[in-house]
């Protein structure tokens, strides 16, 4: 029986280390009424339920957390994709915002950089 869970075990080893977070390919920020528009194009190999973009993330420069835009459910084939979150607060005088994306392993990406205009 030890010797079965260690295989096992060892054959799904190598699907979680090619878990890679979420890559942002775009991101564009819109005013739109009091608050901003903020769409963000992703890739990520979803392998689907047990592995799959999960959302997205807005911060300002000093890391606190404007908004955060859940997806639902893997987009397999239909990648890159682009999902937006509307009417975000973002504070007076604010002129750069980051974004990271994440997967739901828990894996996050690199932050991506975005000017505000």
């Amino acid at each position: 029986m030890y010797r079965a869970a260690l295989l096992s075990l060892l054959l799904f080893l190598p699907a979680f280390a090619l878990a890679d977070p979420p890559e942002i390919v775009g991101a564009t920020a819109k005013k739109s009424g009091m608050g901003w528009r903020i769409s963000v194009t992703l890739k990520h190999p979803d392998t689907g339920w047990d592995h799959y973009a999960d959302g997205w993330e807005l911060q300002d420069m000093a890391g606190n957390v404007l908004g955060f835009r859940k997806l639902a459910h893997p987009h397999g084939h239909n990648e890159p994709f682009t999902r937006s979150l509307s009417s975000v607060m973002i504070p007076d005088g604010t002129r750069k915002v980051k974004i990271r994306a994440r997967c739901n392993t828990g894996d996050w990406s690199e932050f991506h950089k975005l000017k505000l205009r």
